[in-house]
Protein backbone atom coordinates (compact mmCIF):
# COMPACT_ATOMS: atom_id res chain seq x y z
CA UNK A 1 0.00 0.00 0.00
CA UNK A 2 0.86 3.50 -0.69
CA UNK A 3 -0.94 5.60 1.70
CA UNK A 4 -3.07 3.96 4.52
CA UNK A 5 -5.21 4.89 7.33
CA UNK A 6 -8.32 3.93 9.59
CA UNK A 7 -10.86 4.44 6.72
CA UNK A 8 -8.63 3.71 3.52
CA UNK A 9 -6.26 1.95 1.86
CA UNK A 10 -4.50 3.67 -1.29
CA UNK A 11 -2.70 1.34 -4.20
CA UNK A 12 -1.03 1.70 -7.38
CA UNK A 13 -3.36 0.95 -9.79
CA UNK A 14 -2.96 -2.12 -12.03
CA UNK A 15 -4.00 -3.08 -15.06
CA UNK A 16 -6.67 -5.68 -13.37
CA UNK A 17 -7.85 -1.91 -12.37
CA UNK A 18 -8.91 -0.71 -15.45
CA UNK A 19 -12.21 -2.36 -15.74
CA UNK A 20 -13.38 -0.49 -12.74
CA UNK A 21 -11.54 2.56 -13.12
CA UNK A 22 -13.24 3.18 -16.45
CA UNK A 23 -16.85 2.42 -15.11
CA UNK A 24 -16.68 5.02 -12.13
CA UNK A 25 -15.36 7.36 -14.57
CA UNK A 26 -18.25 7.14 -17.12
CA UNK A 27 -20.96 6.23 -14.39
CA UNK A 28 -23.79 9.33 -14.66
CA UNK A 29 -22.78 10.64 -10.91
CA UNK A 30 -19.08 11.10 -12.64
CA UNK A 31 -19.12 11.44 -16.09
CA UNK A 32 -20.31 15.40 -16.15
CA UNK A 33 -17.37 15.95 -13.66
CA UNK A 34 -14.42 14.15 -15.39
CA UNK A 35 -12.92 14.17 -19.11
CA UNK A 36 -13.21 10.98 -19.89
CA UNK A 37 -10.19 8.64 -20.89
CA UNK A 38 -9.74 5.77 -22.70
CA UNK A 39 -8.54 2.50 -21.44
CA UNK A 40 -5.34 3.29 -23.43
CA UNK A 41 -4.56 6.56 -21.86
CA UNK A 42 -5.49 5.39 -18.31
CA UNK A 43 -2.93 2.21 -19.30
CA UNK A 44 0.07 4.61 -19.96
CA UNK A 45 -0.74 7.02 -17.16
CA UNK A 46 0.11 3.38 -15.22
CA UNK A 47 4.07 3.78 -16.26
CA UNK A 48 4.33 7.20 -16.98
CA UNK A 49 6.72 8.76 -14.49
CA UNK A 50 5.03 11.83 -14.63
CA UNK A 51 1.64 10.41 -13.16
CA UNK A 52 0.60 8.51 -10.28
CA UNK A 53 -2.76 6.39 -10.77
CA UNK A 54 -4.07 5.27 -7.78
CA UNK A 55 -6.88 2.83 -6.50
CA UNK A 56 -8.97 3.41 -3.13
CA UNK A 57 -9.91 0.46 -1.70
CA UNK A 58 -11.95 0.26 1.74
CA UNK A 59 -10.58 -1.50 4.64
CA UNK A 60 -12.41 -4.75 3.18
CA UNK A 61 -10.76 -4.09 0.41
CA UNK A 62 -13.29 -3.26 -2.23
CA UNK A 63 -12.95 -0.37 -4.25
CA UNK A 64 -14.16 2.92 -3.82
CA UNK A 65 -12.88 5.11 -6.99
CA UNK A 66 -9.55 6.35 -8.04
CA UNK A 67 -7.12 8.94 -8.39
CA UNK A 68 -4.85 10.49 -10.82
CA UNK A 69 -1.99 12.74 -10.04
CA UNK A 70 0.38 14.21 -12.69
CA UNK A 71 3.46 16.73 -12.65
CA UNK A 72 5.54 14.52 -10.77
CA UNK A 73 8.47 15.60 -12.85
CA UNK A 74 7.77 19.01 -13.29
CA UNK A 75 10.02 21.67 -13.23
CA UNK A 76 8.64 24.18 -11.41
CA UNK A 77 7.52 21.40 -8.73
CA UNK A 78 3.86 21.96 -9.31
CA UNK A 79 1.82 18.93 -8.43
CA UNK A 80 -1.72 18.20 -10.50
CA UNK A 81 -4.53 16.43 -8.80
CA UNK A 82 -5.61 15.57 -11.88
CA UNK A 83 -8.92 13.59 -10.42
CA UNK A 84 -10.54 11.92 -7.65
CA UNK A 85 -13.43 10.04 -8.75
CA UNK A 86 -15.35 7.98 -6.14
CA UNK A 87 -18.07 5.51 -6.67
CA UNK A 88 -20.16 5.89 -3.27
CA UNK A 89 -21.31 9.15 -2.69
CA UNK A 90 -21.61 10.58 1.03
CA UNK A 91 -20.02 8.91 2.80
CA UNK A 92 -16.84 11.06 3.12
CA UNK A 93 -14.61 9.21 1.71
CA UNK A 94 -13.48 12.29 -0.41
CA UNK A 95 -12.89 14.43 2.96
CA UNK A 96 -10.95 11.94 4.01
CA UNK A 97 -8.52 10.92 1.09
CA UNK A 98 -7.81 14.66 0.64
CA UNK A 99 -5.55 15.28 3.31
CA UNK A 100 -4.24 11.85 2.77
CA UNK A 101 -3.20 12.53 -0.77
CA UNK A 102 -1.87 16.37 0.16
CA UNK A 103 0.26 14.62 3.33
CA UNK A 104 1.92 12.59 0.50
CA UNK A 105 2.64 15.14 -1.88
CA UNK A 106 4.27 17.52 0.47
CA UNK A 107 6.21 14.95 2.23
CA UNK A 108 6.99 12.56 -0.47
CA UNK A 109 7.51 14.85 -3.51
CA UNK A 110 9.76 17.96 -4.00
CA UNK A 111 6.21 19.98 -4.49
CA UNK A 112 6.01 23.15 -4.25
CA UNK A 113 2.54 23.61 -5.48
CA UNK A 114 -0.60 21.61 -5.66
CA UNK A 115 -3.43 22.66 -8.13
CA UNK A 116 -6.34 21.16 -9.42
CA UNK A 117 -9.08 22.10 -11.54
CA UNK A 118 -12.73 21.42 -11.04
CA UNK A 119 -15.88 22.17 -12.97
CA UNK A 120 -18.14 25.41 -11.90
CA UNK A 121 -20.72 23.60 -11.14
CA UNK A 122 -19.23 20.43 -8.35
CA UNK A 123 -20.20 22.28 -5.42
CA UNK A 124 -19.79 19.80 -3.02
CA UNK A 125 -16.04 19.27 -4.44
CA UNK A 126 -15.71 23.02 -4.59
CA UNK A 127 -16.63 22.73 0.18
CA UNK A 128 -14.09 19.54 0.24
CA UNK A 129 -11.45 21.49 -1.21
CA UNK A 130 -11.76 24.73 0.44
CA UNK A 131 -11.82 22.54 3.58
CA UNK A 132 -8.52 21.16 2.80
CA UNK A 133 -6.79 24.68 2.25
CA UNK A 134 -7.18 25.20 -0.94
CA UNK A 135 -7.18 28.72 -2.40
CA UNK A 136 -9.66 29.82 -5.68
CA UNK A 137 -7.55 31.55 -7.73
CA UNK A 138 -9.42 31.94 -10.82
CA UNK A 139 -11.77 30.29 -13.53
CA UNK A 140 -11.43 29.02 -17.07
CA UNK A 141 -14.49 30.18 -18.72
CA UNK A 142 -15.84 27.45 -21.29
CA UNK A 143 -12.56 25.77 -21.31
CA UNK A 144 -13.43 21.93 -21.63
CA UNK A 145 -15.44 20.39 -24.05
CA UNK A 146 -17.68 17.58 -22.48
CA UNK A 147 -20.04 16.08 -24.94
CA UNK A 148 -21.99 19.12 -27.01
CA UNK A 149 -21.32 21.46 -23.79
CA UNK A 150 -18.36 23.87 -22.35
CA UNK A 151 -17.72 23.54 -19.02
CA UNK A 152 -16.06 26.38 -17.24
CA UNK A 153 -13.36 25.63 -14.95
CA UNK A 154 -12.03 27.03 -11.56
CA UNK A 155 -8.70 27.09 -10.20
CA UNK A 156 -7.71 25.96 -6.97
CA UNK A 157 -3.73 25.19 -5.33
CA UNK A 158 -2.15 24.61 -2.15
CA UNK A 159 1.18 25.69 -1.69
CA UNK A 160 3.85 24.11 0.74
CA UNK A 161 4.14 26.92 3.08
CA UNK A 162 0.43 26.68 3.54
CA UNK A 163 0.16 22.78 3.91
CA UNK A 164 3.01 23.56 6.64
CA UNK A 165 1.27 26.48 8.74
Amino acid sequence: MLIQSDVMDIRRTAVEDLDFVLEVEQDELNRHYVAQWSRGQHKASLTDGDFLHLTMLEKTGERLGYVLISGLQDRNLAVCLRRIVIQTKGQGYGTALLPLLTEWIFTQTEAHRLWLDVVIHNHRAQHVYQMAGFTLEGTLRECLKMGETYETMQIMSLLRHEYES
